[in-house]
């Protein structure tokens, strides 16, 4: 292989020749975010649910070196029973092409990638941030500077709980990156419905979101994302003392074990799952599949304003 440009599923090129609206989604979830057998269930499920709305799906992945906007089914499967997927973030891309690897995009290589083939829209669960003692340790998530830089609306249910939510949202208003809540000015914690600080911005429906990105356009006077944060109804959140006394109990694995970097994450989700008897994992499912809708709406919204941009540039 010479040539390492960015390919595109069939079904995401024939959505651009009929002009149909086209969400992008990670593929982190498949190879690295959940267990097997849920994770193929899962990502099938999100992919039929963004269809269900009216909107095609475009998942985000890479098979053998081959970056590819629109993994088919048998591609999905692979990465969700292969060994040894790697996990790629937009610093990976081009390293991990050049030696041919398998790879699940992160929350920032999904969003960079979706933004070159001029996909506005991405639905994800939680998004990565800066890490708990982040003063001592450096540790930030490298998704808040890829969105300080990717015209993209990311719908999600905040910030991972087991990172530091404060200090990640200090760090994306420093970075300029919009957050905004889907009818609500609490910022959600992910497995939690309310993750204990306000934001700035309520947006009530599709259409606005909608606006948001034709105002974006028209200014073109910024290139940071939005973040559109959509918490879990309070009944379908887990139980916020079990997520507390979780999260203490994982901290304190992480720091006797000496666990840090890339491996913080999937250990914390991991202990989440196990100490909470899989309901943790129900949360999670619950969270992707109402960020997926809520994505297909308003791509769905912004593909019909007249004069909004569809959202493609993706060969025909």
């Amino acid at each position: 292989m010479t040539d390492f440009a960015i390919r595109y599923g069939e079904h995401v090129t024939r959505a651009r020749r009929e002009g149909r609206p086209v969400v992008a989604l990670e593929s982190t979830i498949i190879s690295h975010g959940l267990p097997h057998p849920d994770n193929l269930r899962v990502a099938r499920e999100i992919e039929q649910t963004v269809r269900d709305r009216g909107a095609v799906p475009a998942t985000i992945g890479m098979i053998g070196g081959e970056l590819t906007v629109g993994l088919d089914d048998a591609q999905i499967e692979h990465l969700a029973l292969a060994e040894g997927v790697a996990k790629l973030s937009v610093r990976d891309l081009a390293v991990a092409a050049a030696r041919r690897a398998d790879g699940a995009t992160t929350v920032a290589a999904t969003s960079a990638v979706a933004a070159a083939a001029g996909i506005g829209v991405f639905a994800t669960g939680g998004l990565g941030g800066v890490h708990r003692e982040a003063n001592v340790t450096f540790d930030e998530s490298a998704d808040l500077t890829t969105l300080a830089r990717t015209p993209i609306v990311v719908v999600c249910a905040g910030v991972k709980s087991i990172l530091d939510v404060g200090a990640t949202l200090e760090r994306l208003e420093t970075l300029g990156v919009a957050v905004a809540g889907y009818r609500t000015r609490r910022f959600p914690g992910f497995f939690i419905t309310d993750g204990g600080f306000d934001v700035d911005w309520e947006l009530d429906s599709p259409e606005q979101v909608a606006d948001v990105i034709r105002a974006r356009s028209d200014q073109n006077a910024g290139a940071g994302a939005l973040i559109l944060a959509n918490p879990l109804p309070a009944d379908e959140q887990l139980d916020p003392e079990l997520h507390d006394r979780t999260l203490a109990e994982g901290l304190s694995l992480l720091s006797r074990g000496g666990i840090t970097g890339k491996a913080v994450t999937p250990f914390l989700l991991s202990h989440f799952h196990e100490s909470t008897q899989g309901r943790s994992l129900e949360v999670n499912v619950r969270i992707i599949l109402r960020n997926a809708e809520l994505a297909a709406r308003i791509a769905v919204a912004t593909a019909s304003s007249a004069t909004a941009p569809l959202g493609f540039s993706v060969p025909a």
